[in-house]
């Protein structure tokens, strides 16, 4: 009974601070109206600590002492009347209190830091972080002109740029945690995310010149069935499209290995282990043979992703700018 009337004091104290979070005055030490305390350094300590379990991970990623953190969670639990991390040896885990303020937690962070960009937008200077997640083939192929004009053009950005599968920068766009994405675009989008096209990338079914299936005129997809292949995982948008291909022929497509970097893909086809399906951009010469399948045409879309309620800050507008143009 105590617990839940504590989880019901904790909804209201965070509906309301989540209701209000616009009007908040300043990074430490505002007031919201009707006098309620809030310090956006503990939730973000809270948030940490909820993601990584670990007091110690979360200092090393907030750049603090594990002590600050454990004062900072403290002062928000003391504040909101709720114990929020229960802590078993070196386990930590959130309590039933911590799970209801976690959602409104990060909805708070996020009208802040929307807030901060749609003032700071109003003055025109294309300045900040600018934080993107893509995939290792892109940032090869794709990016580095759009990033040398991007950088030449404005030089008081600072590129924050992650590398990680697409599917994982689309998840980050969609919590919040990056502005953008440059990625291989889902055959269905989150809804939270606005994604636009920007590349045409043709796929073909290649292997080695040695391979027997390099001689032939055209190849029956029934025939691919017979060799081992190396694939993108599970999941991934490039393996789905080529599942999905194959689908209504009947076609498996089972994989020998499987690797999400398209290069090592690259280097195993060509020694040999097996075909596989890649960008037609990354080859070169001779090297692999594509294959022809009658009635079988692989392509997948690259471009941006964003999330759909976040005000763009203006190093954001300029660089979608750039890459659509």
């Amino acid at each position: 009974m105590s617990l839940r009337s504590e989880n019901c004091d904790t909804y209201t104290r965070f509906r309301h601070m989540s209701d209000t979070a616009p009007e908040r005055r300043g990074a430490r030490g505002g007031k919201f109206p009707g006098g309620d305390p809030m310090d956006t350094s503990a939730l973000r300590a809270f948030l940490a600590v909820a993601k990584t379990q670990s007091f110690s991970i979360a200092a090393e990623q907030l750049h603090l002492t594990q002590p600050a953190v454990s004062k900072r969670i403290a002062a928000l639990e003391s504040e909101l009347s709720a114990k929020l991390f229960d802590r078993v040896g070196k386990r930590v885990s959130l309590t039933e209190a911590g799970r209801a303020l976690l959602p409104r937690a990060q909805h708070i962070l996020d009208e802040v830091a929307d807030s901060r960009r749609m003032l700071s937008n109003l003055a025109g200077r294309v300045t900040g972080k600018l934080s993107i997640g893509t995939s290792h083939h892109i940032g090869l192929h794709r990016l580095p002109p759009v990033l040398r004009a991007y950088h030449t053009t404005y030089p008081d950005v600072e590129l924050d740029l992650r590398f990680m599968d697409s599917e994982a920068a689309c998840a980050a766009v969609a919590k919040g945690e990056l502005e953008l994405g440059i990625v291989t675009l889902p055959l269905e989008p989150d809804e939270k995310l606005i994604a636009t096209p920007v590349w045409d990338d043709p796929l073909g079914i290649v292997v080695a010149p040695h391979h027997p299936l390099a001689k032939q005129a055209s190849v029956r997809p029934a025939q691919l069935a017979d060799y081992p292949a190396i694939l993108p995982g599970k999941g991934t948008y490039t393996r789905e499209i080529l599942e999905r291909a194959f689908a209504p022929l009947g076609v498996p497509v089972p994989a020998k290995m499987s690797t999400n970097y398209l290069e090592t893909i690259k280097m195993l086809v060509l020694i040999g282990l097996g075909w596989s399906v890649l960008p037609l951009s990354m080859l070169q010469g001779k090297e692999l043979r594509v294959l022809k399948l009658p009635g079988v045409k692989l392509k997948r879309t690259l471009g941006l992703v964003q999330h759909r309620a976040r005000t763009p800050s203006n190093a954001a507008r300029a660089m979608v700018e750039l890459l659509v143009k």
